[in-house]
């Protein structure tokens, strides 16, 4: 597939999830957080980095009562930084229009991390994710320092799909989380 033929996928997953209605979406968010807090591997993290949904993504915001050490990405430049954040903190809005932890808010380091929830457009059986095209997350996975930290993409059953189109880059995820499912690619070549 072409990078033409994935920012077509993306767009029809974007407008799928953008077809939920509000109580579709949240029952569905609802569904994949309590399969999220189940996972033995989400239960013993102590330090756990997730996001702010965007774009109809899954609402994680029941996950963030969960006595955790939350962290969150701030987008500087081309990376990511991630800072502490906890329900009632103050956010601000970063360039992409999504919400992010003040630049003043603790930094969190990869030597210290438990797990990390990944945003998705869309995910395949293989574990492997379509996002949204600016490679933030592929280029922070590649990196040694985070390469052993568990990660999880968080997707809705329809975007879960047989393959996608996966260029050099392209970091396979540990694990793959729906509504419905919880997969494991820690073995899979």
């Amino acid at each position: 597939m072409s990078q033409l033929d994935k920012s077509a996928l993306r767009r029809t997953i974007i407008q799928q999830r953008k077809s939920l209605s509000t109580n579709e979406w949240q029952t569905k968010s609802n569904l994949l957080c309590d399969r999220l807090k189940t996972f033995p591997l989400f239960q013993q993290a102590k330090t756990v980095f997730a996001y702010f949904s965007f774009r109809h993504e899954a609402d994680l915001t029941i996950l963030f009562s969960e006595h955790k050490n939350w962290a969150f990405p701030r987008c500087v430049e081309k990376t990511l930084v991630w800072h502490s954040w906890q329900p009632g903190e103050t956010l601000n809005v970063g360039k992409y229009g999504i919400k992010e932890p003040l630049a003043t808010a603790k930094t969190i380091i990869p030597l210290s991390t438990d797990l990390i929830l990944v945003p998705t457009v869309a995910c395949d059986q293989r574990g492997y994710r379509l996002g949204y095209g600016g490679g933030f997350y592929d280029r922070l996975l590649s990196l040694p320092q985070w390469a052993t930290i568990p990660t999880i993409g968080i997707v809705f059953d329809f975007a879960y799909v047989d393959r996608l189109p996966v260029d050099k880059w392209d970091i396979k995820l540990n694990f793959i989380c729906t509504e419905t499912c919880l997969e494991s690619f820690e073995y899979c070549s």
